[in-house]
């Protein structure tokens, strides 16, 4: 009798852990590339907006690049062409789409 009653506390923390596990797994599995680009294009459009340059902005003025660096999965560069430093932002985003870094306006990029 004690220890079923030991058991069941564990069994059921281990069916947790799983649940969230997989959870978690799922979440990752299936985030994808065009999924990222749209959030951090959101994003851009928003920092344009609270730095006054948001005139103009477009979500269509942002790319995605492979990720060199270890832990980046995408580089998704965002502002206008011609090249515009004061416009232009770069976020750095790892698997899971949380963001690495963010080199915005009058800071060197040194992906």
């Amino acid at each position: 009798m004690m220890r079923a009653l030991w058991l069941l506390p564990v069994g059921l923390l281990v069916l947790l852990a799983f649940y969230l596990g997989w959870q978690q797994g799922y979440a990752r599995a299936t985030l994808s590339e065009t999924e990222v680009i749209s959030a951090y294009a959101e994003r851009y459009l928003a920092d344009r907006a609270r730095d006054g340059t948001g005139e103009g902005a477009s979500p269509a003025q942002c790319r995605a690049l492979p990720g060199e660096q270890a832990g980046v999965w995408l580089v998704v560069v965002c502002g206008p062409e011609p090249h515009d430093e004061a416009r232009h932002y770069t976020y750095y985003v790892r698997r899971s789409g949380a963001l690495a870094r963010v080199v915005g306006p009058g800071e060197g990029a040194d992906a």
